[in-house]
């Protein structure tokens, strides 16, 4: 668990991560945001913390939909970018399973690509349930693990110039990215009326955006492209603009097809921890 940590730390902490994120990534994980504060029924007077908030997508849209929000993430320059972009939300660090709050103390609670980003997801969904009150509701999301095409071109782009790619640490606690793996995660966390389903929606991006987030530094694919020599880089451009042109619209922008699951479920009544499932309900589809 410590080398997945280490790793996940590493992949985010990059001087120029949060700005190479926010040009393309961030527009990717957003698609995800409607369906994700639609499942916690965000509108005013809620009361939601956004864990993970990155450079504050989630955040920006529960604000303007009226909700009294709060922010966490686990790298400092990220919780400077989204203070920034988002003067009126608290936003501070924390890492997952760890937050600093009290029991109870939120409404709802989100987190929006976070739990395969984190060593114990179970340990992480039973620390956000802990947060919210009693009937109150959390949901999550993460990237589907068969069906998400989105990604797929930056492999394409490391095939075309035969670029190994290394082996990074996986999360240590097995579980399938789909909506029965994800559903059976916050049952054992002590969820109950957990629900999850996949989303599926088409993200249209500049090509230069989208290729400024592996040229940044941004998650495992950055650690590949922004760490080669200039004249593998300068190729894998090459390559990337070459595979980008029959996937543009008329307007002259990338289109990608995304794949997501998003999970929900309710925090029971004070004092009780169900575990596998019952009295909950899972409802898959």
């Amino acid at each position: 668990m410590q080398d997945f940590d280490r790793h996940e730390r590493r992949m985010w902490s990059g001087d120029g991560v949060p700005a190479a994120y926010l040009r393309g990534f961030a527009g990717l994980c957003a698609g995800a945001v409607p369906a994700l504060l639609d499942r916690v029924a965000a509108g005013p007077g809620l009361r939601l913390l956004d864990v993970g908030t990155g450079t504050g997508s989630v955040a920006a849209a529960a604000l303007a939909l009226g909700a009294t929000v709060t922010a966490v993430d686990g790298e400092p320059q990220m919780v400077k970018v989204a203070a920034e972009r988002l003067p009126e939300v608290p936003v501070s660090h924390a890492l997952l399973p760890g937050l600093p709050f009290a029991d109870r103390e939120f409404d709802a609670v989100t987190a929006n690509f976070v739990v395969n980003h984190v060593a114990d997801p179970v340990a992480a969904l039973a620390e956000l349930r802990r947060v919210v009150r009693p009937g109150g509701r959390g949901a999550v999301t993460l990237w589907h693990g068969g069906a998400n095409r989105a990604m797929d071109l930056f492999g394409e782009v490391l095939d075309a110039v035969a670029v190994e790619r290394p082996l990074f640490p996986s999360v240590p606690v097995a579980f399938e990215r789909t909506p029965e793996g994800l559903a059976g995660l916050l049952t054992e966390a002590g969820w109950q009326q957990v629900e999850a389903a996949e989303l599926s929606w088409t993200y249209r991006v500049d090509p230069e955006d989208w290729w400024a987030g592996p040229a940044g530094g941004v998650a495992n694919i950055g650690l590949v492209v922004s760490t080669q020599p200039e004249s593998v880089l300068a190729a894998l451009k090459r390559a990337y603009d070459r595979l980008v042109a029959d996937r543009l619209d008329a307007d002259g922008r990338l289109v990608l097809e995304a794949c997501a699951v998003l999970a929900s479920g309710v925090r029971g009544p004070a004092g009780v921890r169900v575990v596998g499932g019952l009295p909950g309900t899972q409802v898959f589809g």
